[in-house]
């Protein structure tokens, strides 16, 4: 092609895509349509954050270290752990990275026990990270929405490195994290925490449950759907286990004339230290989508952060009651849920289900069946607390006309 046709052929390719505008959206599995206050805009596109968030040289990079330290306060503050990095990719390696770091810390790694809820995602990717490892990866069944915890208290053993668990789960269930703790604790493994932030204004603190390391995907805090990415990686964990987080702690000091000041108090990425020293390659490209989350947070603050979650947990308990009316459908699992549910369609005509949705003006939910065979008649629904009772309510029309 000529330049000419080129560019009119990806015109007419990138005219294909469907504006969020254009349609409801009830979709989520990590990826939510909350509501940006125009305030995380106009802040984060700011020249000096926007084109300067990897400090290399900390002494000309003030406002960004100092960005760096309040969004890790904040997450310290959000999840109850003592430290926080400023920041990973996203949630799934966020998870991946805590899961290397308990083996590290526990100086295991013949086993990793993983609760079926976790976002199938982020376990492909752990599979893909100890693929030349030998470490066992070992999978909790979760056939009613929850882990089992039977099977989990049998899988844990004296070889385990930690235990993975997500609450609220990828099903939006609410898990037993804390007689996961235990389970973990008493064999001497650690537990990690996948997280909703969001959840937490309503939901217990990962610290207060008895996780170790708590780990979450930040796009709720702030960012668009953005079509995948780029996103933020969460993480936070007890204060001894500092040396073995990795990316970057910025740090508050003064200057040798007593003024405040911040500084890069630990770098264990191989950008700053010897390869074999460090303990990851993480870079630093999520640091704007990190200062997005310190706007949004402070911007919030907790009884803001409380009101967003209420309103997710209450419009999608409204959701589920007026999709369950039409006789169709049904919830499939009983376990209390958070801003996402599990609906069966009796039908078993899911993609047609959605696809008409779609048609109608609403992208309905995510089915679940190209992840779990055994659920190829569902789909996942997320409300968040940017849907409107009117939306509900045609969302549930429309798909009881389907």
């Amino acid at each position: 092609m000529t330049e000419l046709e080129l560019t009119q052929h990806m015109a007419a390719l990138a005219g294909r895509n469907i504006h969020a505008g254009q349609r409801v959206c009830f979709l989520g599995g990590g990826s939510y349509d909350h509501f940006v206050p125009a305030v995380v805009d106009a802040i984060a596109s700011r020249g000096e954050f926007y084109t300067s968030y990897t400090p290399y040289q900390p002494e000309v990079s003030q406002g960004n270290l100092q960005v760096m330290f309040e969004y890790q306060t904040l997450i310290c503050q959000l999840t109850g752990m003592d430290v926080s990095n400023a920041s990973l990719y996203d949630g799934g390696t966020a998870a991946i990275e805590a899961v290397l770091m308990a083996m590290s810390v526990t100086r295991r790694s013949g086993k990793v026990v993983v609760a079926g809820g976790v976002h199938p995602e982020y376990r492909q990717v752990l599979q893909t990270y100890l693929t030349c490892l030998d470490t066992q990866c070992v999978m909790i069944g979760a056939d009613r929405g929850t882990a089992d915890l039977e099977a989990l208290a049998a899988a844990v053993d004296d070889r385990t490195a930690c235990v993975l668990i997500q609450h609220p789960n990828f099903f939006g269930c609410l898990e037993d994290v804390a007689a996961a703790a235990k389970i973990a604790h008493d064999a001497g493994a650690l537990l990690v925490q996948a997280f909703d932030p969001i959840s937490l204004g309503v939901l217990k603190r990962p610290a207060d449950l008895g996780a170790d390391i708590a780990v979450a995907e930040g796009q709720s805090l702030g960012t668009p759907m953005l079509y995948g990415g780029p996103y933020l990686g969460i993480m936070a964990c007890r204060e001894q286990f500092v040396r073995r987080l990795p990316g970057r702690i910025a740090g508050q000091t003064t200057d040798r004339e007593g003024r405040r000041c911040w500084v890069l108090t630990l770098q264990t990425r191989e950008q700053h230290i010897r390869r074999d020293k460090a303990t990851s390659n993480i870079c630093t490209n999520q640091g704007l989508i990190a200062l997005r989350a310190a706007i949004y947070l402070s911007a919030l603050g907790p009884q803001g952060l409380r009101e967003t979650a209420e309103l997710c947990l209450q419009k999608a308990r409204y959701a589920a009651e007026r999709i369950v009316a039409c006789e169709r459908f049904e919830l499939a699992f009983g376990a209390p849920t958070f801003k996402e549910f599990v609906v069966r369609d009796t039908a078993g005509e899911v993609d047609q289900l959605l696809a008409g949705a779609s048609a109608a003006g609403y992208l309905a939910g995510v089915p679940l069946g190209g992840w779990y065979p055994d659920l190829d008649d569902c789909f996942l629904v997320a409300v968040t607390e940017a849907r409107t009772r009117a939306e509900i309510e045609a969302l549930a029309a429309v798909l009881s006309k389907s």
